[in-house]
This record gives C-alpha cells, sequence and structure tokens, in this order.
C-alpha cells in the first residue's frame, strides 16, 4: 500500500468514527465528546476516560489507546485487523467504547 493508499483509507476509518459518534450522540442518552486534530480522534466519554485513535504513516498503522490498552491495526487488503491477531478495528473499538460509557455501543465503518 502506498502512503497516499493508506491516508485515504485511514482517513475514511476516522469519518466513520466521528460520524459514529454523531450518531450515538442524537440516538442515545451516551454524550462522547469527540476531538479531531490532524490524524488523531479524541473520544472523551462522561466519566471522562478517553480512547485516542491516531494515524501511524511510516508504519501504514492505526494505533488505539482506550482505558484497557493500546493496539495497532493493520488494513488486511479488507478490514483492519489487529497486529496480535485480537480481532477488528470497528469490533474492539465498540467493545472498549462499551465498557467505558457502561452502555453498549456500536461503531462501523
Amino acid at each position: 500500500m502506498t502512503d497516499t493508499e493508506f491516508m485515504d483509507r485511514a482517513e475514511r476509518v476516522l469519518r466513520a468514527i466521528e460520524a459514529s459518534c454523531d450518531r450515538i450522540n442524537d440516538e442515545s442518552d451516551v454524550d462522547i465528546d469527540n476531538q479531531r486534530v490532524g490524524g488523531m480522534v479524541t473520544l472523551v466519554f462522561q466519566d471522562r476516560s478517553q480512547i485516542v485513535v491516531n494515524l501511524q504513516k511510516p508504519l501504514h498503522e492505526l494505533w488505539l489507546a482506550a482505558r484497557s490498552g493500546g493496539y495497532h491495526y493493520k488494513f488486511d487488503g479488507r478490514q483492519w485487523l489487529d497486529t496480535k491477531g485480537q480481532g477488528e478495528f470497528f469490533a474492539n473499538l465498540s467493545r472498549y467504547a462499551t465498557e467505558q460509557a457502561g452502555t453498549t455501543l456500536e461503531f462501523a465503518a
């Protein structure tokens, strides 16, 4: 994958995260503050805990930091997968956000 291809795919992920936050905020009592600065999105939950997703262009990876730990994801041609075999990005983001919000949340591409 070229740098341009990575940035196009990664940008779609960041936009999907922002759109999911907007949908969650509109459809539920959950209030997720999402802040975007360049290639990084920070989600702030009601208890002030955070999830940070940022782009690692030199490695062509997405990095996700949650209360549960830090995770790296690479695109396999179909989806973004954890580099240590721990699953797909959006499924994991949904799980970590659910843990931090205390209610079921779903993020999707």
